[in-house]
């Protein structure tokens, strides 16, 4: 499931997703995650880490796009750091953008997609790296911080995916439903129609270790711009 694209300057490292059932959803934590469901999710591959300013910067270059806030800010433009700022829609822009210019079908993961990729093909963890929230690469970006940290940091999950439950908040592709999971379709759910909120997995840089988990929903407005707001993209066949 390789392609060749000949521009070098394109970040297209990505990890396949098996098809594949799964369970997702936690319960008697969040209120939003329940009930578990044994989801079935086709293959798909997803970049292996969130975009950085230094993709997003070919993109603004090739389509003359407005840069997002924060990307002058020293604390936050560093090429190897998660492109922060990007509302929902600029997000799905982007994969529009790198679908047109490589003949390949990119766009934001389904919440389905990304708990299941995040779990990396255990059924039962909490966490991409396991139960225990120590020992899990984590300690390079515990502590106070004012930004998010570079991209690759901790180490990778079962299906060599990195930065899934930390440094930022990354969009996906449906609406937010705090009560979807009680009757979502059983396979390949696409997430709610009602995009008031859009939906989003992963810590980011300024909230608790306790959003850390696999099953952590987070949802905001598709047009709103925070600087703990990111992406990543996946790739379907």
């Amino acid at each position: 499931m390789r392609f060749r694209f000949r521009n070098r300057k394109l970040n297209l490292r990505r990890c396949l997703v098996p098809d594949g059932y799964f369970l997702m959803g936690s319960e008697g934590n969040a209120f939003d995650e329940a009930p578990v469901r044994e989801i079935y999710v086709s293959a798909f591959e997803m970049a292996v880490t969130p975009v950085t300013n230094r993709d997003y910067a070919l993109y603004l270059k090739k389509t003359k796009a407005d840069p997002p806030p924060w990307w002058d800010d020293p604390d936050f433009s560093d090429p190897r750091q998660p492109v922060v700022g990007v509302n929902w829609y600029e997000a799905c822009k982007y994969c529009e953008w790198l679908s047109k210019v490589t003949g390949y079908s990119f766009r934001l993961p389904t919440e389905a997609e990304w708990e299941k990729a995040a779990r990396g093909g255990h059924r039962s963890f909490d966490y991409p790296w396991g139960q225990d929230i120590n020992g899990s690469g984590l300690e390079s970006v515990k502590g106070p911080r004012k930004a998010p940290c570079t991209v690759g940091r901790g180490s990778s999950n079962g299906y060599g995916l990195k930065d899934l439950v930390f440094n930022i908040h990354q969009w996906c592709q449906g609406g937010y439903d705090p009560q979807y999971y009680i009757d979502c379709p059983e396979v390949n759910p696409p997430g709610s129609p009602n995009m008031e909120q859009c939906s989003a997995r992963g810590e980011s840089w300024n909230n608790e270790a306790l959003v850390c988990r696999c099953a952590a929903r987070s949802r905001l407005a598709p047009y709103f711009r925070c600087n703990d707001y990111g992406f990543r993209w996946v790739r379907t066949f």
